[in-house]
């Protein structure tokens, strides 16, 4: 829940600089002059990519947490249950314990995205963010994959 609330202030005030900047380059724009209208194109550049940025990464967190909750649903979420610092940190131990489970079992079945999730879970509590993001991507790929598959096999009902 924490990390909800985070991302949602986080977008929010990425939501709002966007706007700001998107104002200062439209000002720029109408003041008409050749140096200020290049500024302005050029100041409404930033608030394009953020958003594709902040779109980009709404998709992937809203995609996740559906992975996350059909996984939770079936009962197949990785139980919470490796010890932790005092500082609330999963063991350092106990997480590459973890993670080799979970990569061998990811190894055995590579076209289960389950496997694929509960290994971005094991990523993430040895703290390894870029590998966790890559894994639930591929997660989210394959489930597209094979959800796409099951429609296909589905005959259409009239």
């Amino acid at each position: 829940m924490r990390a909800k609330v985070s991302y949602t202030l986080t977008a929010a005030a990425l939501a709002a600089y966007l706007v700001l900047a998107g104002g200062r380059g439209v000002l720029l724009l109408r003041h008409g002059t050749p140096l200020t209208v290049a500024l302005g194109c050029a100041v409404l550049v930033l608030p394009l990519i953020g958003v594709w940025f902040l779109w980009q990464n709404t998709r992937f967190a809203l995609r996740a947490g559906r992975l996350a909750a059909e996984l939770a649903a079936e009962g197949g979420l990785p139980p919470d249950d490796l010890p932790r610092t005092p500082a609330g940190r999963v063991a350092r131990d106990a997480a590459d314990a973890a993670f080799l489970r979970r990569r061998a079992e990811a190894e055995a079945a590579p076209g289960d995205w389950r496997c694929w999730f509960r290994l971005a879970v094991a990523y993430r509590d040895a703290r390894d963010t870029p590998r966790a993001r890559q894994a639930i991507q591929h997660a989210i790929a394959l489930h597209a994959r094979v959800t796409a598959d099951k429609a296909r096999r589905t005959p259409a009902s009239s």
